[in-house]
């Protein structure tokens, strides 16, 4: 069923609101989620909101903090997330590097302690329309195993990265793996099989089953190019923030644990160098003009098809199975 976005958006919010949270933080924790869906990206959206419910209502999670910065260097910042919702501490955390670009031109968050952020793109887009250079790097879970392995050693250790040029900026946002666990969770609540090469279940056998798939583990994109960059990022957010490795990680999926992933988030202020947005844009338009492979399918940027899927969701509205907005709506009349 399709249903408004500002309707799921207010829905969301009320949801959260309810539990303690001010209106701007439930409003940013709603919008992470709607902006997932937007862009065709179901699995860091509403369907993680029943569970991010479960923890605030457990105490896994808190709506009073945005987290507690210390700078330990110039432009170096770190962040006890006290718990809180994970876009809050992290748009925290970003109005807190700002103030440092002016004198170091770069700035590092390194963030412990805090609840899931989502989709990684909405920080580094959101960064690059206010003219900076941003990156995001996160860890989880271990879903996902070493290339020539079959057992969950990382986690899916996702990268965006935004660059502004023209009027839209460039953004990239990629999981480690080949997809991230939410995307296999959401084949599960829609009943659908997934690709063969996703993942093994847990005797290390390739699946198509969803279900046997959350149980064993994700493939690392790119064999082994996907592994030793996913295993980069998570030695690298590990080493800065203090978070656990992947085995010993929790509290992104379940609503038994506190969250202790890591997230690091990196804004660059363009300005202190010499290149020109002006020009990535014409070069991006280079791009997108090149000769196809297929004529019927033009040569497009990372970013683009989130773009197109957005317009179009918020003109169509967004496509929700019907158990979880029967599950959501429960929820409201509760």
């Amino acid at each position: 069923m399709k249903l408004s976005p500002e309707y799921l958006r207010n829905l969301a919010t009320v949801l959260i609101e309810r539990r303690g949270a001010a209106a701007a933080a439930a409003r940013l924790q709603a919008d992470v989620l709607i902006e997932a869906e937007l862009r065709g990206l179901p699995s860091h959206g509403l369907q993680r909101l029943p569970l991010l419910l479960s923890r605030l209502d457990k105490g896994l999670a808190d709506v009073r903090t945005s987290g507690t910065g210390t700078w330990q260097r110039l432009g170096f910042l770190s962040i006890d997330g006290e718990r809180g919702l994970g876009p809050v501490v992290i748009m925290n955390a970003m109005e807190m590097l700002r103030g440092a670009l002016t004198e170091t031109g770069l700035a590092i968050a390194a963030i412990r302690n805090a609840n899931h952020i989502g989709m990684l793109a909405y920080y580094a887009e959101a960064a690059a329309r206010d003219g900076l250079i941003g990156m995001i790097l996160s860890t989880s879970e271990a879903l996902v195993h070493p290339f020539g392995g079959t057992k969950a050693m990382l986690g899916t250790n996702p990268i965006a990265i935004g660059i502004p040029a023209g009027d839209h900026p460039f953004v990239l946002d990629l999981a480690t793996s080949v997809v991230s666990m939410g995307k296999i969770n959401n084949h599960a609540l829609r009943g659908i099989p997934i690709p063969s090469g996703w993942a093994v279940d847990r005797e290390g056998r390739p699946t198509t089953d969803p279900h046997a798939a959350k149980s064993g583990a994700i493939a690392p994109f790119g064999d082994a190019k996907g592994y030793g960059l996913g295993l980069a990022i998570e030695l690298l957010v590990s080493a800065l923030a203090g978070s656990d490795l992947a085995p010993d990680v929790h509290g992104t999926l379940d609503e038994t644990h506190p969250a202790n992933k890591g997230d690091i988030l990196i804004l660059i202020d363009p300005s202190a160098g010499t290149g020109s947005s002006k020009a990535l844009a014409a070069y991006l338009d280079c791009l997108r003009l090149s000769h196809p492979l297929d004529p019927s399918h033009p040569v497009a940027i990372p970013g683009d098809g989130a773009r197109a899927r957005r317009a179009a969701a918020m003109e169509a509205g967004i496509e929700l199975p019907q158990s979880l907005f029967e599950h959501l709506t429960a929820l409201e009349a509760a």
